[in-house]
């Protein structure tokens, strides 16, 4: 059976193959590091590839098995906890993760030029990552309402509608207008659903390009000293991420074939990248000026934009809801949970 590639898995291929293709470059001296025989750090690095594998599936199948178990449901109460657990693991891997590193690559000695040395580009890679990223949900969304409203202008008029980010929808319609509260929440419904989708095909796409990136660097390290806690770090890190991603994935009601698939991407971008990065161990240069700029550039990007999903789409959208803030049991649930998932992510950036 042919397995379905959405657009964005095609983007985001096209943009990392785009970033391998320059890792290569060598134009400025290697750091002197202490290196491991081949045959052993590759062994190591296969075990990894395996281990990473197995994490980012459980990771990422943990939420949509609330499809199945009813206490792990997208409207139960204890989904809003594990959304806010997987949020905060995003939003530290934008902040703890990504972002300082961008920094380093991009104001890094070997990169010639005062433009490098006077400007934070990183920074700003980052802001206009999160701009572009609420400009597409804004324009997204309004073309998904004018394509539902299309020819009932009328309607529109008569609609007090407050579309709420976590899906639940208040819709107030006019008699007068001669339609029902019925299709006025149906279409409220929908249109929930499909910025839903969006945000999740969004967020796959920042996670995939940074994933692929960690996969790479742990592929091209040398000694085991570096190798062995980076391995343990990187399991950890895709099993948070994998629920992350898995949460969003539950609330926006894809079909199963859909969600099987993006599943699939994100459990194989960071063996992808490993793999890759034991391929170009020999000719690999992290300290080129092209792989740094590529690089940093792309980490810069992605870290907007989780940070962005993170704050928007996920932690605000719920904190906001009423049924959080009605609830004091979830809501102290949801900010321990939030807690917890930034700090068990931030604590991997001590290896990873």
């Amino acid at each position: 059976m042919a397995i379905p590639i959405s657009r964005t898995h095609l983007i985001a291929l096209t943009l990392l193959l785009f970033a391998v293709t320059v890792f290569a470059d060598c134009t400025c001296d290697p750091k002197d590091l202490e290196k491991d025989p081949k045959t052993v750090t590759t062994r190591y690095k296969v075990g990894a590839l395996f281990l990473i594998l197995v994490a980012s599936g459980l990771g990422v199948a943990a939420p949509l098995a609330g499809k199945k178990i009813k206490a792990l449901s997208p409207e139960g109460d204890v989904f809003f906890m594990i959304k806010a657990f997987a949020a905060g693991v995003i939003l530290a891997t934008g902040f703890i993760h990504i972002l300082p590193d961008s920094f380093e690559q991009l104001s890094s000695p070997c990169l010639k030029g005062s433009a490098w040395e006077n400007f934070p580009f990183a920074g700003f890679v980052a802001m206009v990552a999160a701009i572009a990223t609420l400009m597409i949900e804004s324009t997204a969304t309004g073309y998904y309402r004018r394509m539902h409203f299309k020819g009932e202008k009328s309607t529109v008029a008569g609609l007090d509608a407050d579309v709420e980010h976590s899906g639940h929808v208040h819709m107030h319609t006019h008699a007068a207008h001669g339609h029902s509260h019925d299709d006025a929440t149906v279409v409220g419904s929908a249109e929930a659903t499909g910025r839903l989708e969006l945000i999740g095909n969004v967020l796959e796409l920042g996670i995939m390009v940074h994933s692929v990136i960690i996969g790479v660097t742990l592929g091209t390290a040398g000694s085991l000293s570096t190798i062995k806690p980076l391995m343990a770090a990187l399991c950890f890190h895709q099993f948070f991420e994998g629920m992350g991603l898995g949460g969003c994935i539950a609330q926006a009601k894809f079909k199963w074939r859909a969600m099987l698939t993006m599943a699939m991407f994100f459990c194989l971008t960071t063996p992808l990248g490993l793999a890759i990065g034991i391929g170009i161990t020999n000719i690999y240069n992290e300290n080129s000026p092209t792989s740094l700029i590529v690089q940093g550039v792309f980490d810069s990007a992605a870290s907007g934009i989780l940070i962005y999903m993170a704050l928007v789409d996920l932690l605000a959208a719920d904190f906001m809801n009423p049924r959080v803030q009605n609830n004091p049991r979830i809501q102290l649930g949801s900010n321990i949970s939030l807690l917890l998932g930034a700090g068990c992510m931030s604590v991997l950036a001590k290896w990873a």
